[in-house]
C-alpha cells in the first residue's frame, strides 16, 4: 500500500483456542451489554434470534437448540467495532475482522484494516496497540488466545 493512499496495511490473526468456544447464555448476555461497543448490538442480535427461535417453537432452555450467540462470534463484532472507533484506523480503506479456517493452532480471527499514516513507526505503534487491546480483551469473552505449550506452563501445574 503506497502513501499516495494515505494508510498503510494491517493483516494479522489472532488464534483463539477452539476449546474456549460456547454458546453466550442469559448471565454473558448482560455482562456483554455492559460493554460500550456492543450493547446495541447485543439487544438487536437477541431480539432476533428470540422472535427466530420463537417462531420454530424451539425449547430455550436447551442452549444448542435453535439460533445463538456465541462468544466468538460476539468477540468479531466486538473488535469490528473496536476498529470501526478507533481514530487511527482509516475508516475508508477496507476493513473487516474474519475467521479463517480451523488449523492446529486454534481458529485464526483475523484483522485487516489500514492505519491513517504510512509512517512506519507509527505504524507499528498502532498495530501494536491494536493487538495489545485484543489480547487482553478475549479474556472478557472467556476466550483463550491460543500459544504453544512451554515449560512455565507444566511447572505452574505442579
Amino acid at each position: 500500500m503506497g502513501a499516495s493512499h494515505g494508510g498503510r496495511r494491517i493483516k494479522r490473526s489472532l488464534n483463539i483456542n477452539v476449546k474456549s468456544v460456547k454458546f453466550v447464555d442469559a448471565t454473558a448476555r448482560e455482562s456483554y451489554k455492559k460493554i460500550f461497543l456492543l450493547k446495541d448490538y447485543i439487544e438487536t442480535r437477541q431480539k432476533e434470534i428470540e422472535e427466530f427461535n420463537s417462531k420454530y417453537d424451539f425449547d430455550s432452555s436447551v442452549l444448542i437448540n435453535g439460533r445463538r450467540m456465541t462468544n466468538l462470534g460476539v468477540f468479531r463484532h466486538y473488535v469490528e467495532s473496536y476498529l470501526k472507533n478507533h481514530p487511527k484506523i482509516h475508516q475508508g480503506l477496507t476493513l473487516l475482522v474474519r475467521q479463517l479456517p480451523l488449523e492446529d493452532k486454534g481458529i485464526p480471527i483475523e484483522v485487516y484494516c489500514f492505519t491513517k499514516t504510512t509512517a512506519w513507526n507509527e505504524y507499528e505503534d498502532i498495530q501494536a496497540d491494536v493487538f495489545d487491546h485484543l489480547l487482553a480483551s478475549a479474556s472478557y469473552f472467556d476466550l483463550d488466545v491460543f500459544q504453544q505449550v512451554s515449560g512455565s506452563d507444566f511447572s505452574k501445574n505442579l
